[in-house]
């Protein structure tokens, strides 16, 4: 990401939706704020909470993309799946 390059490697997932590798540095702390939530919250990984935190910001910050709206709402209301 901070290479100023916005490609990315691309994939669809089981359900067919594209999807795109990204690296990221962040800050230790997000990371061990992350690793403690995913720890506390093992129906959660590391995908699930990135992709929900990015649709959130996005949402919030004005995007009006249905997809990314809906992406948003179903991490508003997804449950823990029963074991």
């Amino acid at each position: 990401m901070g290479n100023g390059s916005d490609q990315g490697h691309r994939h669809d997932d089981i359900t067919g939706n594209e999807l795109v590798s990204l690296e990221a540095e962040i800050p230790e702390v997000l990371f061990d704020g992350m690793r403690e939530f995913i720890r506390s919250h093992p129906h959660w990984d590391q995908y699930r909470l990135v992709s929900s935190a990015l649709a959130c910001f996005l949402f919030q910050n004005g995007c009006t993309d249905r997809n990314v709206t809906q992406h948003y709402l179903n991490g508003l209301f997804l449950r823990q799946e029963a074991s």
